[in-house]
């Protein structure tokens, strides 16, 4: 939980980071979201064995207020998850905190259910074949996206994943960005 220790993002002047029992988050309060979420993920938490929690709520850490139930309901769009719950069943707190609203971001079903489902697994394959690996995760925000939602939740085009393995001198890492959109 030290984020000291921890590769992060850029952090602006004027930004907070969000420290979480499983990982750490910069807030976008004018798309109302994660600008990014980072953590480290080893091969002892692929293991765990923490249920799946479905209780989505939004974030005490984020003093503006965070998304909600309202924004997402009868939108046509899943409450996907950046860091994956799947990735925090090691811990009840770090498996209660990926509900937060904050640790959601508007993705169509066939993206969430599909590709980025896909990617995600990989991601915790390479976790296990490499021990650890550091996550950086988010929507690419930009100016003047569709909202849903009295909040105004902003809609990404494009999500990022970022992995960086960099343990024994010589770091290795991988990035992606895939479109909010079904794909094969």
């Amino acid at each position: 939980k030290n984020a000291k220790r921890l590769e992060l993002p850029l952090v602006h002047d004027d930004e907070s980071v969000i420290l979480h029992h499983g990982y750490s988050l910069v807030y976008d309060e004018p798309c109302e979201q994660a600008k990014w979420i980072a953590y480290i993920l080893t091969k002892k938490e692929t293991e765990g064995l923490e249920e799946r929690g479905n209780k989505f709520i939004e974030d005490p850490f984020v003093h503006t207020g965070s998304a909600s139930n309202g924004d997402y309901a009868k939108s046509g769009y899943d409450r996907g998850h950046l860091a994956p719950a799947a990735d925090m069943k090691w811990s009840e707190t770090a498996m209660k905190e990926s509900f937060f609203y904050s640790n959601m971001s508007p993705q169509l079903p066939a993206f969430n259910r599909g590709i980025w489902k896909k990617l995600e697994e990989q991601v915790r394959d390479w976790a296990i074949s490499l021990d650890s690996i550091l996550i950086v995760t988010g929507p690419i925000l930009e100016e003047k996206l569709p909202t849903i939602g009295p909040n105004q939740v902003s809609i990404p085009k494009f999500y990022y994943k970022a992995l960086l393995d960099f343990k024994g001198g010589k770091s290795k890492a991988i990035a992606f960005v895939l479109p909010n959109e079904g794909s094969k």
